[in-house]
């Protein structure tokens, strides 16, 4: 594959690394000499050294016959322009990476069709998204990377008493749109279908938000109290803390914040009015006993000094919190915290520029369809993910009304750049990404299907 990249910063030169060790043409676009001078030394990679927003560097580049354009400077507005130009001047496919929510907003304008880039993603949110899996239900099954942390797959037991057994699947109304794709009865697993029914004891995987998942469970599980609120303490305000206070926005969440500059405080406290902001340093063992940091469910350390996160993480674990989990921006300390995470007590250690790569490195190479998980049953069924062409014989086409392959579920779809559980009612457009659990014995068919 040839590849572009603009910006030769931590999450630039990372995948600059990772891509060129797994042999692709890569050439990278950075406009400071002595970055540039590095990275020419350290890798096997073209480097120019140029404006990343320049078309005449672009093309220089060779943009035009690109598989990939990413641009990953520090820089929102760099970021996109590069990405509108690489795209108009021949990209195939291009990344931006974009920090201010603004760009993310499509309440007014969706920035992302708008300059014509295909994706847009933020390192930040990207490592809150793992974070966040983590906190809202740490026994879940995840679908990785799909949805932005908007779908998960969960499986449940169905308990005595639950109102779904015995009910046909088609006669079930579950909230937030909530699909089921797997049955799990003993041995023997079937994917799922309207006339389904399900009994006690049965096992079922569930697809949907997060917070309907939870909010669902007292259907499958009459004994599940939904009364509890889950605590948990963030040191600092940062952009990984701002993500994960949006993505834990469900009332069953009891969120503190410790920051020690009280105007980045008051700000977002205004912003966040459920939220508890304390001002103060979370490095202090003073600050922490007195905040009874030990009754905390969840410690998510997710400042920008990572000496700080290591610090607070080991203090928080030694006072009592139940789980600690911590953000890594330095690529020479994540080896070194996975080998001691059992010392420090670490659920957890995300990396921004890592779940950057991850994100990105899903589409290099892609297949006509990403197998996502195994299924319960590994050997006969799995979820995959697809993307939809214009020259599909189902665009336009009412969920409901095409003839899908014998156990096949659609349980995700990304339209417009938005990503939801759908209804049989949602139409399948052009540029669309779906989700599907179906037996193995059946991909070739819904391949066939959609081209």
């Amino acid at each position: 594959m040839k590849i572009v990249i603009v910006g030769a910063g931590e999450v630039g030169s990372h995948l600059s690394e990772t891509l060129s060790l797994a042999n692709h043409d890569v050439t990278v676009i950075e406009r400071d000499k002595q970055l540039a001078q590095t990275l020419h030394e350290q890798l096997d990679v073209r480097v120019i050294t140029a404006n990343g927003s320049s078309a005449n560097a672009l093309l220089n580049a060779g943009v035009k016959k690109c598989d990939f354009f990413l641009a990953m400077t520090s820089s929102d507005e760099t970021n996109l322009v590069s990405s509108s130009l690489a795209k108009a001047l021949g990209a195939k496919t291009t990344f931006a990476r974009v920090h201010d929510t603004t760009f993310r907003d499509n309440s007014l304008i969706n920035h992302q069709s708008h300059f014509g880039i295909d994706h847009l993603v933020n390192p930040e949110a990207l490592a809150a998204v793992e974070l966040a899996k983590c906190i809202r239900n740490p026994g879940r099954v995840a679908v990785e990377g799909f949805g932005r942390g908007q779908i998960e797959v969960q499986s449940i037991e169905i308990r005595k008493g639950s109102k779904v057994i015995g009910v046909p699947l088609k006669e079930i109304r579950l909230p937030g749109n909530i699909r089921i794709g797997l049955i799990n009865c003993g041995t023997n697993t079937c994917v799922a279908h309207a006339e389904s029914v399900i009994q006690e004891g049965d096992h079922v995987t569930l697809f949907g938000h997060p917070d309907s998942l939870f909010e669902a469970k007292p259907f499958f599980r009459p004994d599940s109290k939904l009364s509890k609120k889950i605590s948990v303490t963030l040191l600092s305000g940062s952009e990984i803390a701002i993500s994960l206070i949006r993505l834990l926005s469900n009332p069953r969440f009891k969120i503190r914040v410790i920051e020690k500059d009280i105007k980045i405080c008051r700000d977002l406290a205004d912003q966040h009015p459920a939220v508890t902001f304390i001002h103060g340093a979370g490095t202090s063992l003073r600050v922490l006993e007195e905040e009874e940091i030990g009754s905390s469910d969840f410690f998510v350390a997710c400042s920008k000094d990572d000496e700080d996160n290591i610090m607070t993480c080991l203090q928080a674990f030694k006072l009592g919190a139940q789980h600690t989990m911590l953000a890594i921006n330095r690529a020479d300390y994540i080896e070194v915290i996975d080998k001691l995470s059992w010392t420090l007590g670490l659920e957890l250690a995300v990396s921004p520029r890592v779940a950057t790569a991850n994100e990105i490195l899903r589409y290099i190479g892609k297949k006509s369809f990403i197998e996502l998980e195994e299924g319960n049953n590994a050997e006969k069924s799995c979820i995959i993910e697809l993307d939809i062409s214009s020259k599909s014989s189902i665009t336009g086409k009412r969920i409901r009304d095409i003839s899908w392959p014998d156990e096949c579920v659609i349980v995700g779809q990304e339209s417009n750049y938005n990503p939801k559980t759908p209804t049989g009612d949602d139409i399948i457009q052009a540029g669309d990404s779906i989700i599907a659990i179906i037996s193995k014995s059946k991909i070739k068919e819904l391949l066939k299907l959609i081209k």
